[in-house]
């Protein structure tokens, strides 16, 4: 399994979409909670924002390489979720 690390900023309603794609992935493959997912909000931890090269938020980086940055689809998440788990 791979780890998943996404940036995020409250109020962005990307992120927030990006969010509800992942909580009905969750929903419909339960062993995708098993994944190892941090999130990251770069307001609150510009530490370690500031170390990753991005300029839009959602951006998800998976085993360290950047996976994908700004505007979501769901599509993008189930193959996200799938690489992950998959390992």
């Amino acid at each position: 399994m791979k780890k998943i690390l996404m940036f995020v900023m409250k109020g962005c309603p990307h992120c927030a979409n990006a969010m509800k794609y992942m909580n009905e992935l969750y929903e419909a493959h339960p062993e995708y909670k098993e994944l190892d997912l941090e999130i990251i909000d770069e307001n609150e931890h510009p530490d370690i924002a500031d170390k990753y090269d991005y300029y839009y938020v959602p951006t998800y980086y998976l085993d360290g390489r950047k996976f994908h940055e700004g505007i979501p689809s769901r599509e993008m998440v189930e193959d996200l979720f799938k690489q992950a788990y998959e390992g």
